[in-house]
């Protein structure tokens, strides 16, 4: 504990943490094309840099593993369980957003038909993007499965979440209650990189954001 009586990370009662993690390599992540809730599955590149984070995560000693039951969240939470022993818990609620008639377009393809909506929702608007959920509604379903496994640690536990751009950018947004329209303010998650909240006095706190990599372009429904 510092001097100010803060919980600092890497001493004795820092807290627990949240590492949210998101999916590796698919072949619509290349193509630009916006997945949502369709179950799209990991390239062998996506597969490779599972393994790589895999081994990086490792270190953090995780707890518990949580992910969405869609196969790209599933299979890149299975490296980790690989090498930590540990059992995946698949939940529904952490699956990316659904946006309705956009899922299967290219983001080219988005713009041309429904550009004023893609606008609308950068310019952080509540819009159902392609008449699926509000970025609101994600965060409602996903929020509390984080937070429900979170609960379950113990004091200093470290919990990974694997899920994807989209769920993993709002639910940080609700954690830290942020305003709803500053949540795109929080820049997308590259593939197979991670965000990390500790436990503070005062709430959760953003520690690590899109660690795990050199800066690459964020290729994906977040982006």
């Amino acid at each position: 504990m510092s001097a100010t009586g803060e919980v600092t990370a890497g001493q004795p009662g820092r807290g627990r943490r949240v590492i949210l993690w998101r999916h590796g390599q698919t072949s619509w992540n290349v193509e630009r094309r916006f997945q949502g809730t369709t179950d799209v599955g990991l390239t062998e590149t996506g597969v490779a840099q599972a393994r790589r984070a895999a081994r990086l995560l490792v270190g953090l000693r995780p707890d518990a593993i949580v992910a969405s039951d869609l196969r790209r969240a599933a299979n890149t939470a299975a490296e980790l369980a690989t090498l930590t022993g540990l059992d995946v818990t698949l939940e529904e609620g952490l699956r990316e957003t659904y946006a309705g008639v956009w899922q299967g377009l290219t983001h080219d393809e988005i713009i041309a038909r429904h550009g004023e909506e893609y606008t609308a929702w950068k310019r952080g608007e509540p819009v159902r993007r392609g008449g699926g959920e509000l970025e609101t509604e994600v965060a409602d379903r996903a929020a509390p499965v984080v937070l429900r496994h979170a609960e379950k640690l113990s004091e200093d536990g470290t919990l990974v979440v694997v899920s994807h751009g989209g769920t993993i950018r709002t639910t940080i947004g609700r954690l830290l209650g942020l305003e709803p329209h500053s949540w795109e303010s929080l820049g997308g998650l590259t593939n197979c990189c991670w965000s990390v909240l500790g436990e503070g006095v005062r709430g959760w706190r953003l520690l690590e954001h899109n660690a795990g990599t050199l800066p690459e372009p964020v290729l994906g429904d977040d982006d």
